[in-house]
């Protein structure tokens, strides 16, 4: 990410700010009508909610502050979304980077919103532990009680999660204007909408393992949908065909996910609860936009400024009404008698794990299963149209791909995943397979080059689309350095050690979402780093094939090492945690730690042969490539003694010269 002041100075100078249109003022017109509804619900409804769950009553202000605070600053992180995602996909950069100014006008208002998104978020903190503890927020200002108020607190933590990364947007922002800064903050803006969402109903109570990997999912898609649809009507611009494309997708993942989180939460068919009905008229207004979206992208394109004013607007009552579900108890979690599976796993593990349960004990993963199918069948539809072309493909690479993503669905939601989640053991069998084997299998897939291959380029005139900005991207500093050998190899070695033998496991193990963050981090290390030793796709910088197995039997002490201090150590990781699953039929914790120690030091033999065959492959062909190179320089007319020993004198002569 490179910082140009100078240049964001001049184009804020040559970009001044459009005047308020009319769609732009029945947008806050509605945002005002919106949250002064929700506040009049927070108020009529505040001893109601309390009382379900016993809490203590902590005035009227806190009644309608909490939902307000919850709906303005996910709606804020939502519209900062929406911001950089259109900078993203309508930019059109210079030579150097640098965005247009349509596209910086877009870039100002996502650094004036991150900022008010920083103070709402910090402010969200106190009403939060207030909340939590039942207390008035000036009166726990007052006390000195706030930090032990956060502490015992679980979204209040979240709260400053989401603060820092909006902080983080909002610095960043002010330093650069280059496309690929853009793309990079979409990470810090994820994480802050994902953080909110899985400290909810969502991350608790039985089932919640479905439910925190679907709330990530529909979180994304409904901040997505309405950050784009605000966009989009605030600025009166026409969408695109890939924006169009996005809203659909958005809106498709919301639906999906959003009745899987209702159908969880609300106990068998029961409708009677506040909960469900505000459940019932978010999927409608959900619903009423999608079909709007698939109207104007398949049948007739709406060109109207009214129709995407109202679909933002719906959009803003949409997650109004979330805000709403979300300060409040889920019907299944008042009703339901809580045991310590519940809490911790949220599903029951009563047999030991052998073979025929781990095959057979299946929870889906809305998350990495989903990434798993969308990638296989992606991947079969570029094949697919490359053989329509008339390009050959390589069908080893298919192959590989598949068999990469098939591992990544079962061991993301088979009893791999379900087991590893309450066994140290089998959680280090999970960690090496993300780690050491599905990334061998993904990269030797090429799936940049097939994509490459496959995607059209835009023509005269037309935004830049997929393939610019995967070339974009691909030629970024930010690739060049994640995907620098030294820089994979300090991430692979290194991350292992800063996992578990930090503070880190305690908290990563006790939560669902920390299991999806430890399997996305291991995934991704594992692959930058084989795709700067075998990699097919192109990368910014490769090391000669010596290096690449010196690099690779550079890895190998580390692991082992790894490995031996599972083995070896006295103190047990995560034993708070795994004390309190507190499996019937594990008999040692500490020895299966030991277990897990051992699997650690001797997964690594499988993905080094795979590996080391793959670059003696590799190198063969090359070698092959060369030889057949100069056999052809050395049977053409080009090669004559004579014209080389020209041209090597003229090229001294040139360099006498300079």
């Amino acid at each position: 990410m490179q910082t140009d002041a100078p240049a964001e100075s001049e184009s804020k100078a040559a970009a001044p700010a459009p005047p308020i249109s009319a769609a732009l003022a029945w947008l806050w017109v509605g945002f005002a009508g919106i949250s002064a509804a929700l506040a009049g619900y927070g108020l009529v409804s505040g001893q109601r909610r309390y009382a379900v769950v016993g809490d203590s009553h902590p005035g009227a202000f806190l009644y309608a502050a909490e939902p307000i605070g919850y709906f303005i600053a996910t709606l804020l992180s939502a519209l900062c979304l929406g911001a950089l995602v259109s900078v993203v996909m309508t930019a059109r950069p210079a030579h150097d980077g640098l965005i247009d100014a349509a596209a910086f006008r877009m870039h100002l208002v996502a650094e004036r919103l991150s900022v008010a998104w920083t103070v709402l978020a910090v402010v969200m903190v106190v009403v939060q532990a207030a909340h939590d503890s039942g207390v008035a927020p000036m009166r726990l200002l007052a006390s000195g009680g706030l930090l032990d108020a956060i502490g015992a607190s679980e979204m209040a933590p979240a709260w400053i999660v989401v603060a820092s990364c909006a902080l983080v947007i909002a610095v960043t922002l002010r330093l650069i204007t280059r496309w690929v800064g853009h793309v990079v903050l979409l990470i810090p803006n994820t994480i802050a909408v994902v953080a909110i969402a899985v400290t909810g109903n969502a991350g608790h109570g039985p089932d919640h393992d479905y439910m925190t990997s679907a709330a990530m999912v529909f979180a994304l898609a409904v901040a997505a949908l309405t950050g784009l649809k605000t966009a989009t009507a605030a600025t009166g611009a026409t969408p695109t065909r890939a924006v169009q494309l996005a809203q659909v997708a958005s809106g498709a993942l919301a639906l999906c996910y959003g009745a899987v989180l209702l159908y969880l939460q609300i106990p068998g068919v029961a409708i009677d609860s506040d909960f469900a009905r505000l459940g019932l008229l978010a999927g409608l207004l959900l619903m009423l936009v999608w079909i709007s979206d698939c109207w104007g992208l398949f049948v007739r394109p709406v060109q109207s400024n009214v129709a995407s004013t109202l679909g933002a607007l719906s959009m803003t009552a949409a997650m109004a009404v979330l805000a709403a579900m979300a300060v409040q108890p889920a019907p299944r979690f008042v009703t339901h008698r809580f045991t310590a599976w519940d809490v911790f796993l949220g599903y029951e593990l009563p047999q030991p794990p052998n073979v025929v349960t781990l095959l057979t004990v299946w929870r889906f993963d809305s998350l990495f299963g989903t990434l798993s199918v969308v990638l296989a069948v992606g991947y079969v539809a570029g094949y697919i149209r490359m053989r329509q072309k008339g390009d050959c493909w390589p069908v080893g690479r298919l192959v590989s791909w598949l068999a990469g993503c098939l591992v990544l669905l079962f061991t993301s939601s088979s009893g791999m995943r379900s087991y590893g989640s309450a066994m140290f053991s089998v959680h280090m069998a999970e960690h090496m397979t993300l780690n050491m084997f599905i990334p061998v299998l993904l990269v030797l897939g090429g799936p940049v080059t097939l994509a490459l291959r496959v995607l059209p380029a835009a023509g005269d005139g037309q935004a830049p689309g997929p393939r610019e900005w995967l070339t974009w991207l691909l030629h970024s500093r930010v690739t060049a350095f994640l995907s620098h050998p030294m820089t994979a190899f300090i991430l692979f070695v290194a991350s292992p050690y800063i996992v578990y033998f930090t503070p880190l496991f305690d908290t990563f193990v006790r939560y669902h979402w920390g299991h999806e963050f430890m399997a996305a981090h291991f995934l991704i290390v594992g692959y930058l780093f084989y795709w700067a030793i075998i990699g097919i796709d192109p990368g910014p910088r490769r090391l000669p094939y010596p290096g690449r197995i010196g690099l690779l039997f550079a890895v190998m002490p580390f692991h082992a090492f790894f490995g031996i201090a599972l083995m070896t150590t006295n103190s047990v990781i995560g034993a708070e945690f795994y004390r309190s699953v507190n499996l019937p039929w594990l008999a040692s914790i500490a020895d299966d730690q030991h277990l897990g120690g051992g699997i650690a030091w001797s997964a690594t033999e499988l993905p080094i042969i795979m590996v080391i065959v793959a670059l003696v492959t590799q190198w063969a062909r090359q070698d092959r490539r060369v030889a057949v190179r100069e056999d052809r320089h050395a049977d053409s007319n080009y090669a004559d003694d004579d014209l080389d020993a020209y041209n090597a004198m003229l090229l001294e002569l040139a360099r006498m010269r300079r």
